[in-house]
């Protein structure tokens, strides 16, 4: 249940919308990863997303803040080793159910031992 009393409502510079435009329209960046790291909706960036389409929030010459950048660049980094390590962790469950089913399957007379020959 909402708080009672009045809304605060953030109001942001022209100048952070058009940063925070521009960091998401760096190649390999979700809209959501960018509005996660300025702690704004992923909504809202889309919407000021929309408003640089249509010429209303001019981006070109905006500054990009180095250390957010720098924290999107990361974030990716990690992103596609996470994306490596579940490939490879599928990899290697396929392949240890494959021997096991493989070792349930052989056949019996394969598993006897001979008896020594004296």
């Amino acid at each position: 249940m909402p708080k009672p009393g009045p809304r605060t409502i953030h109001r942001y510079s022209d100048a952070f919308k058009a940063s925070a435009v521009r960091l998401s329209q760096q190649p390999g960046v979700r809209v959501g990863d960018v509005a996660q790291s300025l702690y704004i909706h992923p909504f809202m960036l889309s919407r000021w997303r929309r408003l640089a389409r249509e010429g209303v929030i001019v981006t070109k010459g905006a500054p990009v803040d180095p250390s957010t950048a720098a924290e999107l660049k990361a974030l990716r980094k990690i992103k596609r080793q996470y994306e490596q390590l579940k490939l490879e962790h599928d990899l290697l469950k396929k392949a240890i159910a494959f021997t096991s089913d493989r070792k349930a399957k052989s056949s019996p007379s394969s598993n006897t031992t001979r008896k020594p020959v004296r």
